[in-house]
């Protein structure tokens, strides 16, 4: 075993992997950017050294930087995680020259499998299952759409060197193919230098599965059962599950034997998944399912602790192990499976519209109670703080929350509990959209395929978490009880409302959903209160219990915590109970009379990034929803649609130009009658 590692990493991937070491002994280096001086997977290891600026190609990407930092800190081996230079061949082969290990597969297995097309030919010659396609290194756009119009619409685009949905476009008909080739080979040259891609038939109600394999360098290969990582939104995962549910043991051993053979095939070495799409005819017949090769990644996964908690296994210390020379711990009638796992990746994202990353700082950052590793009930992977910012530098995930359980049933029970005690205020996130994704029939029924959200998206979008009347209630509840724990002795000091005869009105004025809610409160002559909201009115009890408030409105109780963050010269309440969780803008109410709302007439950066291109010049008539602009950010491009009808009267910004959140990228006036 090693005694020292680096880890060319960040976030939760970093803190995840020095666990691991922490608990086998071996010391750890950490690398860090100017933004994550002071991040969590910094302190987490027992030396940092810094390699660069906060862009990525500034620091995670400076493989140079990384092996010199290796190099002085005395580290064996390197870890690389996921993302940044896990799949990067070169960078594996500069580890081999530089007489260091590289925590991974050989620098050739990379290879092979780093280019989709060239992966598709080599599996086809191992038997594995292929998706009708085009897979040619002949690039030619006409040669390109008379591919797609042979093999049939829907076809879907995806960049040779591409992932994480990224470089990826469905196409339904062939007038369409030309725009979708050009947006998704200008996405793969900006994420991945390279801009060839393949073509295949896009399968219908399609499964996402994929097998998890571990490869020594002895020559053993196994795989260690199947994961669904069916619901994704943007072609980007959402939340995994293992064992997939609905599998027959026959299908499971089937894909099980295609995946080894697809690692054997490329001499691997290590961790890596082998994904597969799934065809299936109803949701209810599992022997109808067909599979298909996708795509193999060469590297830990994202959803490994799925994996992990139904084998009991340690994937990380099986990933030190066999870089270190020794055999695979177990063989494959050896490996354990128990109970059923559920993954939810809880991100910096706005799922209300078109899932746009967020940024800003974790003011309010608190878990489930869970424990760090195994088949924990619940357990949390982040690698981040209270406190910390979420930049606009890297990925938008936060914390990737995992359940066990003996069951599905249990570990459904168990992601919502835990979903229903993480609490997020200072920005955006998609906790309770995940809360919603679980609720529905499709997922409780097992009804699994890529077209989930899109399907149930009646009862995930625009959805608010509580109702008007009980979102007021905790946050008026909680200035009350704030006011009246803050007075003295003195019973003139009491804030409590009381009067010797008659009754006081108290006027209260929120911002919630873009709705200004007036709620009344009135005090009785023995203290009690009355909540009027519009003209409906409940009797209003409360007191404070611990972290939580209990509230009885009307013939109900419920309890809530209430969390109030400044945002510019509001005080917005984040309020959090069981049925879901609310944002109410308090508005005072003298200064805020009167305000009235116009519709806007520009286009506006929704969070930091990079202008690609405008879609319209200026004098073009254009519609509402209408795309106007594409931007690029956290990695990913963003098309932006016109608020309303109007004429272009400016382009503010060129393509390529940075610009920061709220910043005016086109001006619209009205049209002329």
């Amino acid at each position: 075993m090693f005694h020292k590692i680096l880890i060319a990493n960040r976030g939760e991937i970093a803190c995840r992997v020095a666990s691991t070491a922490r608990r086998l002994g071996v010391q750890t280096v950490a690398v860090y950017s100017d933004a994550d001086a002071h991040a969590k997977h910094v302190q987490a290891c027992d030396e940092a050294v810094h390699i660069g600026g906060s862009a990525p190609k500034d620091s995670y990407l400076r493989w140079e930087a990384i092996l010199q930092a290796a190099r002085e800190t005395g580290a064996q081996a390197i870890h690389p995680g996921y993302g940044f230079l896990s799949e990067n061949e070169a960078f594996a082969q500069a580890c081999a020259d530089a007489g260091i290990v590289f925590i991974g597969p050989r620098p050739q297995s990379i290879l092979a499998m780093g280019l989709k097309a060239q992966s598709k030919q080599l599996m086809e010659k191992a038997g594995v299952p292929l998706v009708p396609g085009y897979h040619g290194e002949d690039q030619d756009p006409a040669l390109l759409q008379r591919e797609a119009d042979r093999i049939g619409y829907p076809v879907l685009i995806k960049a040779s060197a591409g992932g994480g949905g990224k470089g990826m476009r469905i196409v339904e008909q062939a007038g369409d193919f030309a725009a979708a080739l050009a947006s998704c080979q200008r996405e793969a040259i900006n994420s991945f230098g390279d801009d060839a891609v393949l073509i295949e038939k896009y399968v219908q109600r399609p499964r996402h599965i994929e097998i998890q394999v571990f490869g020594d360098t002895h020559g053993e290969v196994v795989y260690l059962y199947e994961r669904d990582c069916s619901v994704q939104r943007r072609h980007q995962k959402v939340l995994e599950e293992s064992p997939a549910p609905g599998m027959s043991e026959s299908l499971r051993a089937a894909m099980g034997a295609a995946a080894v053979a697809a690692a054997k095939a490329v001499d691997y070495v290590g961790a890596g998944t082998v994904e597969f799409i799934v065809e299936q005819a109803a949701y209810d017949q599992p022997d109808s399912m067909k599979f298909y090769f996708m795509e193999m990644n060469t590297r830990l996964q994202v959803e490994h602790p799925v994996t992990e908690a139904v084998t009991g296994l340690d994937l990380v210390e099986w990933q030190l192990r066999v870089a270190a020379g020794e055999p695979l711990p177990l063989r494959q009638s050896q490996i354990p499976r128990a109970g059923h796992a559920i993954e939810a990746r809880i991100c910096a994202e706005n799922p209300d519209n078109q899932f746009l990353p967020a940024t800003g700082t974790l003011a309010v950052y608190r878990k489930p109670a869970h424990a760090a590793f195994s088949v924990a009930a619940t357990r949390v992977d982040d690698g981040v703080r209270e406190g910390d910012a979420i930049s606009p530098f890297y990925d938008s995930m936060i914390a990737k929350l995992i359940v066990h359980g003996d069951d599905r049933a249990q570990a459904l029970a168990r992601l919502d509990a835990a979903l229903t005690q993480t609490h997020i205020v200072g920005l955006q996130t998609n906790v309770q959209f995940l809360r919603r994704v679980i609720q529905t029939p499709s997922f409780r029924q097992a009804h699994l395929d890529t077209a989930l959200i899109t399907r149930e998206q009646d009862r995930l979008f625009g959805q608010q978490g509580l109702p008007a009347e009980w979102a007021v209630a905790a946050a008026v509840v909680d200035v009350l009880l704030q006011e009246m724990a803050s007075a003295g002795s003195d019973p003139f000091d009491q804030r409590d409302g009381w009067r010797p005869f008659g009754q006081n009105v108290r006027r209260f004025a929120f911002v919630w959903d873009e709705t200004t809610l007036q709620a009344d409160l009135h005090y009785g002559v023995a203290g009690e209160w009355t909540l009027a909201l519009g003209e409906r009115a409940w009797p209003l009890r409360a007191t404070r219990a611990a972290q939580s408030l209990v509230i009885d409105l009307g013939a109900e109780r419920r309890q809530a915590q209430v969390y109030w963050h400044q945002e510019g010269s509001e005080a917005v309440a984040h309020v959090f109970m069981s049925a879901g969780g609310a944002r109410l803008q308090r508005l005072d109410v003298l200064a805020h009379a009167g305000d009235t709302q116009e519709a806007g007439g520009r286009l506006s950066a929704p969070m930091p990034g990079k202008v690609v291109s405008f879609l319209v010049q200026v004098g073009e008539t254009v519609k509402a929803g209408q795309a106007l602009a594409v931007m690029e950010a956290m990695k990913m491009e963003h098309t932006l649609h016109a608020p309303r009808d109007g004429v272009v009267a400016e382009l503010r910004y060129s393509p390529g130009d940075q610009v920061a959140e709220g910043d005016e990228l086109l001006k619209l006036e009205a049209s002329a009658a």
